[in-house]
């Protein structure tokens, strides 16, 4: 089969299509998949760039996210049967081959079936940036009807879906763009209120906007400063929920003297640490999400499309930024 290769850390150069052999199945619980398309996140930029989970294990083939086709099942799978259209995040970390590839296995527990009124490609894009934003609003901010939420760039993979689940909860939301071209997209979406991060302090414009109170939840999804500036605009006994590391310098005196919760969403933790009944919650979590879709409640947006090929060019645009929604590898258009 063909499949895009790193072979070692480095530019997006590293990302080279060649032959390899197609997967088989192993074990009883799998699923062989042909893959239609496959999700380019920023977790596939950082492996390529800085090295794989698993740096022992080169060439590597990345992609966490995929959709496609169940072409064979092994014999204690109950659920699939060849023919069923699937998505899923799995694999892609250096260990379990990712989805940058013609072919994939995944275990049956960990996928879902593909929302029947979109398309692969919207799939495909769909699985991380779901799950991450769903766990991060509804498990670790829990968030509740009538609250107030700050949604840091909401116009990105996680955030343009956050500002929609946040509003399925019956949630006011606030989100933060560069360009009025984004704040076009994030009002379409839902948010209430929109401000240019450049222009103004967040920060004050939120508890303005909230009539000095704060936020009840504020989800960071751009790290570095924006953590501890994301304290000051929540309010007293509020949520903050950050998917990426804190920075060093973060000041965490104001959360302390707010009795702020924060939380961290690193939706690939079940993957990594193999916590089979966590990575069955997050295909059940997939499955009711499909059920959004297919109802008109929740979209995907993707902003451009690469043929597998292209995987380096993926690459390059979406470290270029300004990427509004995803970004997907189209494997059998």
């Amino acid at each position: 089969m063909k499949a895009v290769l790193m072979t070692t850390p480095g530019a997006p150069d590293v990302l080279q299509l060649r032959d390899v052999p197609a997967p088989t199945l192993q074990q009883d619980t799998e699923l062989l998949v042909r893959l239609k398309a496959a999700g380019v996140n920023p977790i596939d930029t950082k492996l390529r760039k800085r090295g794989t989970f698993f740096p022992d294990r080169l060439p590597a083939i990345l992609g966490c996210d995929g959709a496609g086709i169940v072409e064979a099942v092994g014999a204690g799978v109950q659920q699939f049967q060849p023919g069923d259209e699937v998505y899923f995040c799995n694999g892609g970390l250096g260990g379990h081959p990712g989805n940058y590839a013609e072919w994939a296995i995944v275990d049956a527990r960990f996928a879902a079936r593909k929302p029947t009124t979109i398309s692969f490609a919207e799939a495909a894009a769909a699985p991380l940036v779901l799950i991450t934003a769903w766990e991060a609003l509804y498990d670790r901010a829990r968030l509740q009807a009538g609250q107030r939420v700050l949604i840091h760039a909401g116009t990105g993979g996680v955030g343009h879906i956050a500002i929609q689940l946040a509003n399925l909860r019956g949630a006011e939301v606030c989100t933060t763009v560069s360009t009025e071209a984004k704040a076009v997209f994030a009002r379409d979406l839902g948010a209430s209120q929109v401000l240019f991060y450049k222009d103004v302090d967040v920060a004050q414009a939120v508890v303005n906007w909230t009539h000095g109170q704060g936020v009840d939840v504020t989800f960071d999804t751009v790290g570095g400063a924006v953590l501890g500036q994301s304290f000051a605009a929540t309010k007293f006994y509020g949520d903050v929920v950050t998917i990426l590391e804190a920075d060093p310098t973060t000041d965490w005196k104001t959360a302390r003297t707010r009795n702020q919760r924060v939380s961290f969403e690193l939706m690939l933790l079940p993957m990594l640490k193999g916590l089979v009944v966590q990575q069955q919650a997050q295909a059940n979590i997939l499955q009711q999400c499909a059920q959004l879709i297919d109802a008109g409640q929740l979209r995907l947006h993707i902003s451009q499309t690469f043929a597998l090929a292209e995987a380096a060019a993926a690459h390059r645009s979406l470290e270029a930024g300004s990427t509004i929604g995803k970004l997907v590898l189209l494997i059998d258009p």
